[in-house]
């Protein structure tokens, strides 16, 4: 025990005397091209603090997120109901991770789940979204005796080896070899996954219903069709929901889009966390959940140290909690209709902006080459260096001139993808939509400083090559 003095532990005291040196401790221990990238691209903020969908600067200046986490704050952050719980379970001094006894929040939490996941029957809960695809790889293979898993070109489930092995894009990839001996198909090319099938070997099929990367739905159609073929073969459907799932796109689940899917198991995180601690959970069905814990000598075949901690648990229980009182999915699939109305209104007036597509607040703003001269040769500019400079030139005003964040989709695209907290409303769509209208004005007009950067961002991509 300290007295609380000088040698005790004070947090309050260590950021005072030390928060100002965050690029500098990040550049010297953990990832370096982190705060590199961030000064190239004057994204090296000082955020003091922040609620909501918006943080704060030292100069009380706000900023409006519509990144969110890449989708972990789905209800902003601090939201009082989620904040409130992590305080009352701290005080509770609960006798959590025996590892030898049943606590109730794990219990709780997966009954709750469950009551939107009707045809599913049982919940494993691991730390992070890349752990609960890890979780439906091994149970598809286990509970189908069949190795191989089915990804879709361009998808993203994770960057452990495993979900790795699934990861439809090639630079998280590179040099991280041998990985699982797992196949591609083509997001919606039903032809290619009856051919795969026809060799007998396919456990599973992991697929988003929405690809983050691009922002691209499964066509109409695709996951039934999927999964009865699937099914005829006596592999599994598993929907990665990480970042889709809890109201994303407007309903619960992005597969709940297509009627009569029913996927065998369904991997979710991200939102689930209230922002606050790390939980994923892998959602499936009661045979598969049978048959991988088949015996008591199996009861720990896969297991996660943290996982169903009690602080977690009971963020995932107040999220569904104010899901349901505040009415999320609903809200997010009406803002979400009228930002993407709002900005598909815009596609005619800018030779620049060639679609806006999504679901409920997972938008995708995509750039293509424009047809008038002057604006060509720029574009042409831009992808001789690299493909994805327009998009960065944009997320760069919208921060720096219009207080934004936002950022692009994947790497060498050039589409800006949108995933704000599913709390934002109409203020927060005029905001964005005023600003985003300048930003276009200022590019097809010429602005100076838009297109200086654009040639800075060029001098980077050329030196990096």
């Amino acid at each position: 025990m300290t007295d609380g003095g000088p040698k005790g532990f004070d947090l309050g005291r260590l950021l005072a005397e030390r928060g100002g040196e965050r690029y500098e401790l990040h550049a010297r221990h953990l990832n370096h091209q982190l705060p590199r990238m961030l000064h190239t691209i004057g994204f090296d903020k000082v955020y003091e603090r922040a609620e909501g969908a918006y943080f704060w600067d030292a100069e009380g200046q706000d900023y409006l997120d519509m990144l969110a986490g890449f989708g972990v704050m789905g209800l902003g952050r601090h939201h009082p109901v989620v904040r409130r719980a992590l305080h009352d379970v701290l005080d509770a001094q609960l006798a959590d991770l025996t590892r030898f006894d049943c606590q109730p929040l794990p219990g709780l939490l997966a009954e709750k789940l469950l009551g939107h996941s009707p045809h599913l029957e049982r919940v494993f809960f691991a730390n992070s979204g890349t752990e609960a695809v890890e979780t439906a790889l091994k149970f598809a293979r286990y509970a189908t005796g069949k190795p191989r898993v089915l990804y879709c070109d361009h998808a993203f489930h994770g960057l452990t080896t495993g979900s790795l092995s699934v990861n439809g894009e090639r630079g998280f990839r590179d040099g991280f070899a041998p990985l699982l001996p797992d196949t591609p198909i083509a997001l919606g090319d039903l032809d290619a996954l009856r051919r795969e099938l026809k060799r007998g070997d396919v456990a599973a099929l992991v697929v988003e219903p929405v690809q983050g990367k691009g922002v691209h739905a499964a066509p109409p159609g695709f996951l039934y069709e999927a999964q009865a073929l699937l099914h005829r073969h006596k592999a599994l459907l598993i929907a990665d929901e990480v970042q889709t799932g809890l109201g994303r796109t407007g309903a619960f689940y992005a597969y709940q889009h297509e009627e009569g899917v029913e996927p065998d198991l369904v991997c979710v995180a991200k939102a689930l966390s209230g922002g606050y601690v790390p939980v994923g959970a892998t959602l499936g069905k009661e045979w598969i959940f049978r048959k991988v814990y088949s015996s008591m000598d199996r009861v720990l075949v896969h297991s996660a140290s943290f996982g169903s901690n009690a602080q977690a648990m009971a963020a995932g229980l107040a999220v569904l909690s104010v899901m349901e009182d505040e009415e999320i999915v609903a809200g997010a699939r009406r803002t979400g209709d009228l930002l993407r109305e709002r900005l598909a209104a815009l596609v005619d007036r800018y030779e620049l902006l060639h679609e806006v597509r999504g679901r409920g607040l997972m938008i995708g703003i995509e750039f293509g080459r424009p047809s008038s001269l002057k604006l060509r040769s720029r574009w042409t500019m831009l992808q001789a260096a690299r493909k994805g400079l327009f998009a960065q030139m944009v997320v760069v005003p919208l921060l720096q001139k219009h207080r934004i964040l936002t950022q692009v989709s994947g790497d060498h695209l050039e589409v800006i993808k949108l995933i704000p907290p599913l709390i934002i409303g109409e203020p927060e769509v005029d905001r964005f939509v005023t600003a985003f209208t300048e930003v276009m004005d200022d590019a097809h007009g010429g602005g100076g400083l838009m297109w200086d950067f654009g040639r800075t961002l060029v001098k980077q991509a050329v030196a990096n090559r």
